[in-house]
């Protein structure tokens, strides 16, 4: 395994486990937050999605990511962030496909580069925090489980099975 394909089984990997945590979750389960202040899952979920578009885009502009509901990117992001209303969220189906998607995009475009691709520097606003093509990449995986987490958490609060 060269570390193209390790990065691409990490963002293969979280996106399988924020799958598992939501799993038995029904829509409404989506809405519910782990803690005051926190967001609810379907936020979480719907920012994941707009995390991959965000990162990859910002160095490969050309890259086509499947379309997005229109106003997304906003609802799933600062904009959207104390919005408790449902009807504003999609279903877990409706997200867990766009994850899928939008991931499969993104091990794509990874899959484009070699090993020495990796260390090439990134510009712009995602320099300051992945300084190079390998860890924007892998950062992409992070963000997902960093969200993914917190469902645990909803897990606990809703009484669900405990997973780990």
């Amino acid at each position: 395994m060269n570390g193209v394909q390790a990065i691409q089984s990490a963002l293969e990997g979280t996106k399988g486990l924020l799958g598992m945590f939501v799993a038995d979750f029904s829509d409404a389960d989506l809405m519910v937050r782990p803690c005051n202040g926190a967001n609810h899952a379907a936020w979480q979920i719907g920012n994941v999605i707009g995390g991959d578009i965000f990162f990859v885009k910002s160095q490969f502009p050309d890259v086509k990511y499947p379309e997005l509901p229109p106003g997304f990117l906003d609802q799933h992001g600062p904009k959207g962030v104390g919005d408790d209303d449902p009807k504003h969220f999609l279903t877990k189906e409706h997200y867990l496909k766009l994850l899928a998607d939008v991931r499969a995009v993104t091990i794509a475009e990874l899959g484009k580069l070699k090993d020495a691709d990796l260390d090439k520097p990134t510009t712009g606003q995602v320099r300051d925090f992945a300084p190079t093509f390998g860890k924007m990449f892998q950062m992409a995986s992070d963000h997902t489980i960093m969200h993914a987490g917190q469902f645990s958490v909803i897990r606990r609060k809703l009484g669900k099975k405990v997973l780990f």
